[in-house]
């Protein structure tokens, strides 16, 4: 049984810094490119980064550029976001799913196969 866990959410006031990670079991880590997906109140969810199984290849949304960081340790099942300069827009729940692709990543939601319960991100002006 495949299972993604979160954790690392939490309140933090505009400007500070969250890390969150995901770690999988269940699967085979290393076959799976990872994402981050967050959903606000009131709005769809959307894709924020992903990674390619391989680390090679990482891609963001335009508002997180240059503010959060992806990263993954295939050895430790675990995958991170690391979010700098967090705005109050950021607030959202925060999800990590995996999609089994040869090479690459995507910023879309269809495909992606298997999903955590999600980390709760909170940013106060």
């Amino acid at each position: 049984q495949v299972q993604m866990v979160e954790s690392g959410g939490g309140s933090v006031q505009t400007g500070g810094s969250l890390r969150l990670s995901c770690t999988a079991s269940g699967l085979t880590f290393d076959d799976y490119s990872m994402a981050w997906f967050r959903q606000a109140p009131g709005k769809e969810r959307e894709a924020v980064s992903c990674i390619s199984w391989s680390n090679l290849r990482t891609k963001y949304v335009d508002s997180v550029k240059g503010r959060f960081t992806i990263s993954r340790d295939n050895a430790k099942n675990t995958m991170w976001l690391q979010m700098d300069s967090l705005k109050p827009e950021d607030t959202a729940m925060y999800f990590c799913a995996a999609e089994r692709v040869a090479a690459g990543c995507f910023l879309r939601e269809n495909g992606y196969q298997y999903w955590g319960q999600g980390t709760q991100v909170t940013v106060s002006s």
